[in-house]
């Protein structure tokens, strides 16, 4: 009964990346390896670390989690009905209507023909290196093209004056006709002897170099978004106003929310709950003691009504602190750099 226990408790600890290693290493190299080829680069070096870390996983282990997979196929009814909006429907459950439709619009056949795709499997050295003597528009095109997170670090390691040039460049991206893609086409097969179909695509804008912007270290961030300003300032406002905001907190782990509030000043905090959403206010509520947050709530009642513009520099304030902990590897932000949590 004991050893049951025990058994039980280590299932429970495994992620649900570990419990899906573990299945990939039973289907056999053949069946893994399809698996793999139709995850992208982040998720395929996620799931075969973890598979290492299974490795060594005992034989009560791993029966637990096949009985646990069988139980969660017998209740799936949807297999080959429907299956686009079951894809759909999954996605957005598991990571929100914003990041699925990101996701799909990847994934999907009608936007799976991207003239870079092989860079997603290039480190992002290796591609600043390919890319550095090209024209700042065809980095800009490039680096559009790519996860955020590794657009960073491929803008990250270009010539510092490039740099802002090509943030303002994805900003102003809209619509690619087949023409530019032709010209990036050309510029790729210069170094890969590759064919791709051609189609009108879009890419960049101002939200994608936002979100761009959100992986870059702070002191970064902040040099990059002076040259946008000195440059148009309407589109720094633009691209600051799509960035990480005081809402997307409620995206963090509670272990990282923890943490950020003790390192931020009450008056801060009560003034920006003051301007927060219910769910954002029942979140961070929910990393406190009860008898802290009880307090906080009285603050907020005796403040009375409040300058929209002290709400948002309160929050501005705390927003700040938040960056330079996530530069710093002491809290994850949810959607700002750093590892994704699995």
């Amino acid at each position: 009964m004991a050893e049951a226990v025990g058994v039980e408790e280590e299932v429970i600890e495994l992620t649900g990346t570990q419990k899906s290693a573990i299945l990939m290493m039973l289907l056999g190299e053949d069946e893994a390896a399809e698996v793999l080829k139709n995850l992208s680069p982040r998720e395929v070096q996620h799931l075969g670390t973890a598979m290492y870390s299974v490795a060594t996983a005992d034989q009560e282990t791993v029966n637990a989690v096949l009985d646990e997979f069988l139980e969660i196929i017998k209740k799936q009814t949807s297999l080959g009905l429907g299956a686009g909006n079951y894809i759909r429907n999954v996605l957005q459950k598991a990571l929100g209507d914003d990041k699925a439709q990101s996701v799909l619009s990847r994934i999907t056949p009608a936007s799976s023909e991207r003239p870079i795709e092989i860079l997603d499997w290039m480190d992002a050295r290796s591609i600043a290196e390919l890319v550095q003597d090209e024209h700042p528009q065809i980095v800009a095109l490039i680096v559009s093209y790519l996860d955020f997170g590794l657009a960073s670090d491929v803008l990250g390691l270009l010539d510092t004056q490039m740099q802002s040039e090509v943030i303002i460049r994805i900003a102003t991206l809209e619509m690619v006709d087949p023409a530019a893609l032709k010209e990036l086409e050309k510029v790729m097969q210069s170094k890969f002897k590759a064919n791709t179909s051609l189609r009108s695509s879009q890419v960049g804008g101002v939200k994608a170099a936002a979100k761009i912007m959100n992986f870059t270290k702070e002191a970064m961030e902040k040099r990059i978004l002076n040259d946008v300003k000195k440059a148009d300032k309407d589109l720094m406002q633009a691209i600051q106003d799509n960035m990480f905001t005081f809402d997307n907190l409620g995206m963090s782990d509670d272990r990282s929310l923890q943490t950020l509030l003790r390192s931020v000043e009450m008056e801060d905090l009560i003034l920006s709950l003051k301007g927060a959403d219910e769910f954002l206010k029942d979140k961070l509520f929910g990393c406190m003691s009860s008898r802290a947050a009880a307090n906080i709530q009285d603050e907020m009642e005796a403040l009375g009504p409040i300058r929209l513009t002290e709400v948002q520099n309160a929050q501005k304030r705390i927003i700040a602190v938040a960056r330079k902990m996530s530069d710093e590897g002491t809290i994850v932000l949810a959607g700002r750099g750093g590892d994704e949590m699995v």
